[in-house]
């Protein structure tokens, strides 16, 4: 999954000379994944992880295939978006994860949050390998070759994890609790998600087009390499530690303050390794946070609903991922890439404000689990 954001827009890119359709066109698939995810997960919910998930994975491969052979036939620019929208039936691999550790910990919220930094920090390991393994492809062999790995490792990857019956939460036929998003303080969060998402798809348009502008194109996907490897290493010290009192609010302020960093790094120096030295204490502020907002929506979803309601979880970021790419593809395209680096910083303040205003961020990631 690390994979296909900057294999599609290298690409892309490098194909048809537009940043701006780069971005839009991942931008328009985060956006169908964001819509087809909740609906997913609530046949997941009733089925059962593996009778949906795999055909699903099988759909969402062959529309990576699809866009791969649009680029490389060089067809029109709207098959691009009809392509990549095909990719919206990509289960929700973390959400059906962190279902298993929630069926498996149930009793045990300390061992809970445990598991859930470890599966933030493993998330975080992915997508620092990914990028790095689909800039090297796509910049020694062919331009193609990341996004037809990615599809061939999302495929087997999907198979192996299903293939582990003995972890999988037994389906729920008919819940009788109310839709996730009629929980209370579940939307606030969402929003939260959305605004949170923005930095991430901001910062990834941002950087490629920084680096490409260096003449360091192949060293964007090691770039961005480092801000996932400072989440990945919070993420392991935050389930050790398990500090008592830390809330939403004061990791989306941590995120908030730290994306200053990539911004004034490129700003003053103009340097894609300075800049690489900035990415990763600015990730740092990403598990706890991510950390932090999961165990909120875990407690707060009714029994159940917990993988639609992980699902909203993700559409959110994918909604604020898509806005980010396609606002970080304009800035590139009609400011600079070092003025794209503003907007990351402001989408870390939009979330912060929001959990202000909302008090989305009041709870903590430790506190005990709701009576649900």
């Amino acid at each position: 999954m690390g994979m296909f954001g900057v294999s599609a827009v290298v690409m892309i890119a490098g194909s048809r000379g537009s940043y701006a359709l780069a971005g839009a066109v991942t931008a328009t698939g985060l956006a169908a994944t964001g819509l087809a995810g909740p609906w997913i997960a609530r046949l997941v919910d009733r089925y059962g992880q593996t009778r949906v998930a795999v055909p699903a994975t099988v759909t969402a491969v062959l529309g990576s295939l699809a866009l791969l052979l649009c680029v490389r036939c060089d067809a029109p620019d709207w098959t691009l978006f009809a392509a990549y929208a095909a990719t919206a039936a990509t289960p929700n691999i973390g959400g059906l994860s962190r279902a298993r550790w929630t069926h498996l910990l149930r009793d045990d919220p300390g061992a809970l949050h445990t598991a859930n930094s470890f599966e933030q920090a493993a998330d975080e390991l992915c997508f620092m390998l990914g990028p790095v393994l689909a800039s090297f492809l796509t910049g020694t062999l062919f331009p193609e070759a990341g996004t037809l790995t990615a599809a061939v490792l999302l495929l087997g990857g999907m198979l192996l994890f299903t293939a582990q019956r003995a972890t999988e939460p037994p389906p729920a036929a008919r819940s009788k609790g109310p839709s996730p998003l009629r929980s209370r303080g579940i939307p606030p969060l969402l929003a939260c998600f959305v605004a949170t998402g923005a930095v991430f798809g901001s910062m990834e348009v941002g950087t490629i087009a920084f680096a490409d502008a260096q003449g360091h194109r192949a060293a964007a996907g090691a770039v961005l390499a480092l801000q996932a490897a400072g989440s990945c290493a919070a993420g392991l010290v935050y389930g050790a530690l398990k500090p008592a009192g830390l809330r939403l609010g004061h990791c989306l302020t941590g995120m908030a303050v730290l994306m200053t960093l990539p911004w004034l790094a490129a700003w003053t120096t103009g340097s894609l390794w300075v800049l690489a030295g900035a990415l990763l204490p600015a990730g740092m502020a990403t598990a706890p946070t991510m950390v932090t907002a999961m165990t909120l929506v875990q407690r707060r979803t009714p029994a159940g609903r917990l993988n639609e309601g992980m699902s909203l979880v993700v559409t959110g970021l994918l909604t604020g991922i898509a806005c980010g790419s396609a606002t970080g593809g304009w800035a590139v395209e009609h400011l600079s890439p070092t003025t794209a680096y503003a907007v990351p910083v402001a989408a870390a303040a939009l979330a912060l404000v929001l959990a202000a205003l909302t008090r989305a961020g009041a709870g903590t990631a430790s506190a005990a689990p709701a009576a649900a």
